[in-house]
């Protein structure tokens, strides 16, 4: 039982309510017996119980099917509900209060498919929008290389046509589940003699070619989430070329934009987490907090999180109103970042000496969406998410570019003097 995605949807004539309703009984129909009397009434054993008996891939999928893992995506390419952003909203605040476990493929689902569905081919969309919603085929970003992060436009990966195929020679870095990954998003350099921001095509690239090697980084947290990834005369299709030769930078800003709404938005991975807990759960982890600097850093946080979600909402209006992601993204992803930083620091300083437990053990990253909501009494996941927001301030754009993009896009300030910007790319002077 999924909902009804007829003309009375399509008409907006269907309302916050009916949508609730729907998914509560989609939800009582699929969901094991006993899980959402247990969320109602606080019994978190019996939840924790039934969530650790769940078969994550086969609830993906049930999930991904009926449309409730991507309620915005149209209906017909079988992995969606085509339910405008307001719409969406009242699915996931069932969801999320049901606890429901979600696909962990933020990059794929939030990024990779509002992208195919903004940019990319019937062919495309019907292939590659499906088994993303149902957490089959999880995808990866290829966009930041050793010489070009903060000005992706300046990347080196070439991609030389070869008939009805490409030939991609580069190495990427930062790649974010690449080693889990199906698919990447890949950037390369079509035309060199073009200024960097022209002469750039994006491509779907399979991440099990020949040709492609992946090599994890190792983080703080013991994690291996990034990889470096070097493509060796791997071949792709032009069918799975996304938009025009040339265009790749156009195509390339829609995942940006998307990709900063992604890390920032309600329920992301990087935002509000605090062992688990949102900052008003952490006040409550806590309570009676007596020191009274303490309490103030608690209070402001729980104002932070606050205008956080209202500029969450402002956004979601404007796409309900049919605009598309827009910088406004960059606002709540620096807001978001920083935040998430300064929630886990008052997080591991609540813990006391306890903050300090850590067991040096990575988690295994297609584990998370479970880890991530089911982590809030571990000392331990404390200490790891302390560690792991030191990237939200570098992954999806450094703080210091989402200030310039404010500045310029927002503020209309003028942008600074870039002589490369017209010059030929082969022409540029760069590091080797």
């Amino acid at each position: 039982m999924a909902i009804d995605t007829s003309a009375k949807i399509n008409d907006g004539d269907i309302t916050a309510d009916v949508l609730r309703d729907q998914t509560r009984s989609w939800l009582a129909s699929v969901l094991p017996e006993g899980w959402m009397e247990a969320v109602d009434s606080g019994d978190t054993d019996t939840y924790s119980k039934l969530r650790s008996a769940l078969s994550y891939n086969d609830w993906c999928k049930t999930l991904g099917e009926s449309g409730y893992a991507t309620p915005t995506w149209p209906a017909e390419y079988g992995a969606g509900l085509s339910l405008n952003p307001g719409q969406a909203r009242s699915v996931n605040e069932v969801l999320n209060h049901y606890r429901v476990p979600r696909p962990f493929n933020i990059i794929g689902i939030g990024m990779g498919g509002p992208t195919l569905i903004a940019c990319g081919t019937e062919e495309q969309k019907m292939q590659l929008l499906r088994p993303l919603a149902t957490n089959e085929e999880i995808w990866c970003q290829l966009f930041s290389e050793p010489g070009a992060g903060s000005d992706v436009a300046g990347l080196a990966t070439r991609a030389v046509r070869d008939g009805d195929e490409w030939i991609i020679n580069g190495q990427k870095v930062w790649t974010t589940l690449a080693h889990l990954s199906r698919w990447g998003m890949l950037l390369a350099r079509t035309d060199p003699e073009s200024p960097k921001h022209r002469g750039l095509s994006y491509f779907i690239i399979d991440m099990q070619a020949p040709g492609v090697d992946i090599r994890p980084l190792v983080q703080i947290t013991g994690d291996a989430e990034f990889n470096e990834v070097f493509m060796d005369n791997v071949r792709i299709p032009d069918s799975m070329r996304v938009g025009p030769e040339g265009d790749g930078w156009r195509v390339a800003i829609t995942t940006l934009m998307n990709e900063r709404i992604a890390l920032s938005g309600a329920g992301s991975l990087a935002g509000d987490a605090a062992g688990g807990s949102t900052s008003e759960k952490l006040i409550a982890r806590h309570r009676p907090v007596s020191d009274l600097g303490s309490r103030q850093r608690l209070a402001q946080l729980f104002i932070d999180e606050r205008l956080i979600k209202l500029n969450n909402q402002r956004a979601a209006e404007k796409r309900r109103s049919g605009g598309e992601a827009g910088p406004e993204g960059s606002i709540t992803k620096l807001m978001q970042a920083e935040f998430n930083q300064r929630l886990q620091k008052v997080a591991i300083d609540l813990e006391g000496p306890g903050g300090m437990a850590w067991e040096g053990q990575g988690t295994e990253p297609g584990a998370m969406a479970g880890f991530v909501s089911d982590v809030a009494n571990n000392r331990s996941d404390i200490s790891r998410t302390f560690l792991r927001a030191q990237a939200n301030t570098i992954e999806g754009g450094t703080s210091n570019i989402m200030r310039n993009i404010l500045g310029e896009r927002v503020l209309g300030l003028p942008k600074e003097f870039d002589d490369s910007r017209e010059k030929a790319w082969i022409d540029v002077p760069r590091s080797v």
